[in-house]
């Protein structure tokens, strides 16, 4: 019998974000599964993704979470956040140092996106079922 491994990918600069970015690539996340936990400066996203690291089932869905830590703001565009019931699709996940903070860009489809204000690179994925 196949063992299940629970994937848990943990990034603190944009190498390791860029790895996270490729996992989630095409990923659908509800716009009611985004939360910014303000004061613990936390921003989850729950989402389904592709098992993109398993070649032989990559068609594969998987919930996972997203944890970006020490966010200390969060701006989104082109998203309705009273819309709870659409869907996005992850396209990429990029970083910007910009002077002494840096600037996490969650890219969604549809030219929608939300940036997020951190002074630390931490994120998170981490896989559910």
């Amino acid at each position: 019998m196949g063992k299940k491994y629970l994937a848990k990918i943990i990034a603190k600069d944009s190498q390791g974000l860029n790895l996270i970015s490729a996992c989630c690539f095409q990923a659908k996340v509800s716009v009611s599964e985004l939360r910014y936990l303000k004061k613990s400066q936390i921003f989850l996203i729950f989402l389904q993704r592709f098992n993109r690291e398993n070649k032989k089932n990559n068609k594969e869905k998987i919930n996972s979470v997203c944890k970006f830590e020490f966010v200390e703001s969060v701006k989104s565009k082109n998203i309705d956040q009273n819309d709870k019931n659409l869907i996005l699709e992850l396209l990429a996940i990029d970083l910007i140092k910009n002077k002494d903070k840096f600037e996490i860009n969650l890219i969604f489809n549809n030219n929608s996106f939300i940036t997020l204000s951190a002074e630390i690179v931490e994120a998170t994925l981490e896989d559910q079922n």
